[in-house]
């Protein structure tokens, strides 16, 4: 370690693939340091509890389960990892939404994701591949929703596809929380500093100096895990300027996804485990899960424009929105069993600005770029690093260990 330097290595951002890296980089006799803007561990993987249940404001699912570390290392924590089918491709009761229409639906779905494949459109854009005046286009743009967070003229084909050939269709969930998780899997002895958010890393003397609001912090290597709207906006800037990865920040955007909780009473005469879209030929519509693990609660989904709105008009007028679309299917007698809990509005949260990243057509390439290190002394990590994993919690942490492995053989003696 250069001998004017107060760590050998600075975290920054510790979400998902900042805990990845600190566990991969803790017990090696290095003095480490993880800093976060936020008041709290995770970053966008968020636990609350209700009494003896929890809920997860940000990410719920281990998507593609039997490859997701965060799988065996909940496992080994003690958590409970539920391997229930979520029932994303069934309407629970066919409510408002027929056997014959959700086949029509897939079938369009399939077709779409097939040209994709097969006959990519030379702009890049997956929205050129919607057949004009198809009558589940509509559903194809909620799933992208989803997905994405965003429309599908703002998706990369390319991305796309990347992630789709990577991803399973194992997707379990953590009964204490994913959240807490992850939050649980930071290793005892990491020195952390929390509320503490880095606004420029000077990287034009032998030590990498660090501004923070409580101070200047001296490092020999940094791992930046922070999302692509810090990076775009310059809340996080470089001394002296890295404009590859402020131009691939940009064109990785931070899409958005939001969730609003009601709590189920007599959850008796509510169904369990089941699965609801709101309005299959809406867009602008939810996913509900109902009484996930048999919790008594709703889990509403919404993304891109549905969450936009949503969060425009408020955690009331979002909770309402949920009820008025399970009532339509469900019958006006639900409305007296759902009480909102609450939601998040992750757009709005500073030092997040959004859900998770997308590629803009033309620039799935952008990833490996952002992923690049500099100098071998500043590296990076998170999910928009990943080339096929990204949005998801396990394509951040594996991203944060590759950063940590990087950063350990630039230390190792030579």
């Amino acid at each position: 370690m250069d001998s004017d330097a107060d760590h050998d290595v600075v975290i920054v951002g510790a979400g998902a693939a900042g805990i990845g890296a600190a566990r991969t980089l803790a017990g090696r006799g290095l003095k480490l340091l993880l800093v976060d803007a936020l008041d709290r561990i995770g970053g966008r993987a968020h636990s609350i509890r209700f009494g003896d249940w929890a809920v997860d404001l940000g990410c719920g699912y281990l998507h593609s389960a039997e490859r997701n570390d965060w799988a065996v290392i909940g496992e080994g924590l003690g958590f409970t990892i539920d391997r229930s089918d979520p029932g994303w491709d069934r309407q629970y009761r066919d409510l408002g939404f027929t056997a014959e229409e959700q086949k029509a639906a897939g079938t369009a779905f399939d077709g779409f994701v097939e040209r994709l494949r097969t006959d990519p459109p030379v702009s890049d854009r997956a929205a050129d591949a919607l057949l004009p005046g198809c009558s589940w286009n509509a559903y194809a743009e909620a799933l992208s929703a989803y997905v994405n967070g965003t429309d599908l003229g703002q998706v990369s084909v390319r991305d796309y596809l990347a992630y789709d050939a990577a991803a399973s269709e194992a997707n379990w969930r953590v009964r204490e929380g994913y959240g807490a998780l992850i939050a649980a899997a930071l290793p005892e002895g990491i020195a952390v500093r929390l509320g503490c958010p880095v606004t420029m890393i000077d990287h034009g003397g032998p030590v990498l100096r660090l501004e923070t609001a409580a101070g200047t912090i001296g490092a020999t290597r940094v791992i930046v895990t922070v999302p692509t709207s810090v990076l775009a906006s310059g809340a996080l800037a470089f001394r002296p300027a890295l404009d590859d990865k402020h131009e691939a920040a940009a064109v990785l955007p931070l899409g958005l996804a939001d969730k609003v909780f009601l709590a189920v009473d007599r959850p008796e005469h509510v169904p369990r485990d089941a699965h609801l879209i709101g309005n299959p030929h809406s867009a602008e519509t939810g996913s509900y899960q109902l009484q996930p693990m048999g919790l008594p609660v709703v889990e509403g989904f919404f993304g891109g424009r549905a969450a936009a709105m949503l969060e425009r008009f408020g955690q009331a007028a979002a909770a309402a929105f949920a009820i008025d679309e399970l009532a339509a299917l469900l019958g006006s007698g639900i409305r007296d069993r759902l009480t909102p809990l609450g939601g998040s509005a992750w757009r709005a949260t500073p030092w997040i600005e959004g859900g998770y990243s997308h590629a803009l057509p033309g620039m799935a390439d952008r990833r490996a770029m952002l992923a690049a290190p500099v100098d071998d002394r500043i590296f990076f990590a998170g999910e928009a690093c990943s080339a096929s994993d990204f949005s998801t919690a396990h394509g951040a942490l594996d991203t944060g260990i590759a950063a940590a492995r990087a950063v350990l053989a630039t230390l190792a003696p030579a």
